[in-house]
């Protein structure tokens, strides 16, 4: 009878089942001496057929295990010891989610009550006649002096940028935590450091960026007398007015940041497709940037070369990282963290094609951070499924920028498949190729600029929330080598 119990509660439906799992597992690891939950663990083990962890917890039950293992208890029993148990597990998860909401929000609060009691330091939104900046200034706070800085002429430098999830006021107190946790490494022993932070949305676990990202928060940090004072920029969310000289600077200055990143991320994927079919870094620019079919990125631009060199220096340093170290530093991303410390590269992570064949949508995305989103055409049952590489990049297929695969074209690897441009306009969100991803002309000529040759393409259903398509400012390679292949003739399956 207690077997037949614990069946009937293992007919809940698999998630539940999951669920019940995590929250029991949890339980026994904060209360190790409860043998009845380490029976309850065993039995959901043995139901799932892991027998081997399954008899480990009926050794931590010991006697229970025994003695219920031959006893006839009720159904009715079972199912409200196992239905308490779980709610008092989850009860604790929950109250375990509020403290850590309530101590980040606490946080910000006492940024924001303290400020009369700190002292404000220079340089961060103050007005000329020190009036009208109180609402925007959120708290200063006096940190102990550096040996022997005070009284040093100070060294300015430009704003360092980062951006981190910024949609909710937990999410933004968060943020602004790590901010002020990683900021500190920034300054220089006679330096004054101002760090920039920009809000992005996050949507199902995904991070949105955009070319035009919101300021969010500014720390201005002085090493010779210790202070740290922050702005708040956002009117929407902090309901304050920044002075509008200081924000249409950080604007301009944002704006170029995000472009700097997106420069960086393209190249910093070619030299690890670089790397991975060569054997080796590539020495200069010029490598990744020759006529086809050795065109691993699409063309040039005059702040290209110093970004190369940014960008090999980063993919060198991070050399012989294995994926779990790479996420102990911060290299992985997850909604609601920063990708790097303010400074650094912000994309750690290569870029990617993800396209939805449920949504009719491609995204371009580093990590959890999706940089595009364009809606397509596909070909429904037609078009297949799975994860492939871009094996060449060609500009006007066939000798057309207008015909059937339109001024650009992406073969993928494992068939005669490819993301092209389309002279059918109107198929653009339907299902009408023969199996191909057809895109808009702007959508595809910016998508080819993007994203290196051997770029990974994962295709399937449901693998992308429900974006919306667009960007303020397209990237584009102002510069371009020949890209032509007028020796073959393409048969994709449009």
């Amino acid at each position: 009878m207690a077997e037949a119990g614990i069946q009937n509660l293992r007919r809940e439906p698999t998630e539940d089942a999951m669920s019940n799992s995590a929250y029991l597992k949890e339980y026994v690891r904060m209360h190790p001496d409860n043998r009845m939950a380490w029976y309850l663990l065993g039995k959901e083990y043995e139901q799932s057929g892991q027998e081997g962890k399954a008899n480990y917890c009926y050794i931590q039950a010991g006697n229970v295990y025994e003695a219920f293992e031959s006893s006839k208890t009720p159904d009715e029993v079972w199912k409200e010891y196992a239905a308490e148990l779980l709610a008092a597990s989850k009860r604790k998860a929950a109250s375990r989610t509020r403290w850590r909401r309530a101590l980040a929000a606490l946080m910000l609060l006492l940024l924001v009550l303290s400020a009369p009691l700190w002292t404000e330091a220079p340089g961060v939104g103050q007005a000329a006649d020190g009036g009208g900046q109180e609402d925007s200034v959120i708290a200063s706070a006096a940190a102990p002096s550096g040996k022997g800085n005070q009284g040093t002429a100070k060294q300015k430098k430009g704003p360092l940028f980062t951006a981190a999830a910024a949609g909710s006021a937990e999410q933004r107190a968060e943020a602004l935590a790590g901010l002020l946790q990683t900021g500190s490494k920034q300054t220089g022993s006679q330096l004054e450091t101002q760090t920039v932070m920009l809000g992005m949305e996050s949507l199902d676990g995904w991070l949105l960026w955009k070319r035009d990202l919101p300021l969010e928060y500014s720390v201005l940090q002085d090493a010779g007398s210790g202070k740290t004072s922050i702005q708040a920029l956002n009117p929407a969310s902090c309901g304050c007015e920044p002075p509008e000289d200081s924000s249409s600077v950080l604007k301009s200055q944002a704006a170029e940041w995000t472009g700097e990143q997106e420069l960086l991320a393209v190249l910093s994927s070619a030299i690890e497709q670089f790397k991975e079919a060569e054997g080796r870094y590539p020495g200069k620019l010029g490598e990744l940037n020759q006529p086809y079919p050795n065109n691993w990125i699409a063309g040039d631009a005059p702040e290209a070369g110093p970004a190369f060199q940014t960008a090999l220096a980063q993919a060198k340093s991070q050399t012989g990282q294995s994926a779990a170290s790479k996420a102990e530093t911060g290299a992985s991303v997850t909604a609601g963290e920063q990708t790097a410390a303010p400074g650094e590269p912000f994309f750690q992570q290569p870029l990617e094609i993800k396209i939805d064949k449920s949504r009719h949508l491609l995204a371009l995305v580093s990590g959890k951070v999706v940089l595009r989103t364009y809606q397509v055409g596909l070909g429904g049952d037609r078009t297949p499924e799975g994860t492939f590489r871009i094996t060449e990049k060609v500009m006007h297929p066939n000798g057309h920028d207008d015909g059937e695969f339109g001024s650009r074209g992406m073969a993928l690897s494992g068939g005669n498949y490819a993301i092209h441009g389309t002279n059918e306009p109107d198929s653009i969100g339907k299902d009408e190729s023969k199996g191909c991803i057809r895109m808009a002309k702007a959508d595809v000529e910016e998508l080819f600029d993007m994203v290196p040759k051997g770029t990974s393409v994962t295709i399937g259903k449901g693998i992308l929330p429900d974006l919306k398509p667009g960007t303020a400012k397209r990237f584009e390679f102002p510069d371009r080598q020949d890209q032509r292949n007028p020796r073959k003739t393409y048969h994709w399956l449009d």
